[in-house]
């Protein structure tokens, strides 16, 4: 080969190598420019990443007060209703056992007049049946004294 035929080739090679390091220039610039927009996007991601987070934080804080006054009231609420129902219940309990010592007393009262009533009816009674017994056996006795004194036989079936 010539070296005119080579240095043509050679300057041929040349100007492709300064298009190539020039597209490399332009790709470096737009990786750059990439880069620079997309750190940029990210930057904008993050700042509103942290905005939410505070909205989030303020939103619980706010979350977390309401809960505590809401539990707060409501246990002095039950307080309250536990205390004035427990006073009720003692109270009730108070009057009704009143009343069941009442009925208790009346009861036994009542109880205790009906056994002195029947008690003395049934004295009455005994002492009755006694003396009818008494004057039957009496009797009993006087006829079998003069059944024996006519010569009867006298016979007395044991129960």
């Amino acid at each position: 080969m010539k070296k005119e035929n080579l240095e043509v080739i050679l300057e041929s090679m040349l100007g492709k190598f300064d298009l190539v390091l020039e597209g490399h220039e332009v790709l470096r610039s737009e990786i750059r420019e990439l880069s620079r927009k997309t750190d940029d996007r990210f930057d904008l991601v993050d700042f509103k990443i942290d905005v939410l987070n505070k909205k989030i934080d303020a939103v619980d804080e706010r979350l977390g007060r309401k809960i505590d006054e809401v539990d707060e009231r409501l246990g002095r609420k039950i307080d309250e209703v536990d205390e004035r129902l427990c006073r009720k219940i003692d109270e009730v309990d108070e009057r009704l056992g009143r009343k069941i010592d009442e009925v208790d007393e009346r009861l036994c009262r009542k109880i205790d007049e009906v056994d002195e009533r029947l008690g003395g009816k049934i004295d009455a009674v005994d002492g009755k049946l006694s003396a009818k017994i008494d004057a039957l056996s009496e009797d009993l006795a006087a006829h079998r004294t003069d059944t024996e004194a006519h010569g009867g036989i006298y016979l007395v079936k044991e129960s």
